[in-house]
């Protein structure tokens, strides 16, 4: 029988955060961060590069999540188009913003050139 890979353990950095200093927890003012100001800007935030238009994170039926990073419009509406017409669940991030779409929240999309 074959030896089973480890998976990789993925380190949290807590001493590197510790030692960090006072000025990563500042707003770009110079102002000190409260706790759930911190959270929101550098935790459940995302910041994508400029050349990224929007990630599309297509999450599958076996549990995996599958990430699609997309540098034009018309290729990320293809995208969203065909996840639709399948009823996947999938999540739309870009530099508005971070939006989870459920297949049951959907309409019925019609699409007038079929």
């Amino acid at each position: 029988m074959p030896k089973r890979k480890k998976k990789p353990y993925f380190d949290n950095h807590t001493a590197a955060l510790m030692a960090a200093p006072d000025e990563a927890f500042t707003d770009p003012n110079g102002e000190p961060l409260a706790f759930d100001d911190f959270m929101k800007w550098r935790v459940h935030s995302i910041e994508l590069p400029p050349t990224v238009l929007c990630i599309i994170k297509e999450h599958k039926s076996n549990g995996k999540i599958k990430e699609h990073v997309y540098q034009r419009g018309y290729a990320a509406n293809r995208k969203i188009k065909q996840l639709i017409l399948n009823e996947q669940e999938f999540t739309v991030v870009d530099h508005e913003g971070c939006q989870h779409i459920y297949p049951d929240s959907l309409p019925l999309y019609d699409d007038p050139l079929a």
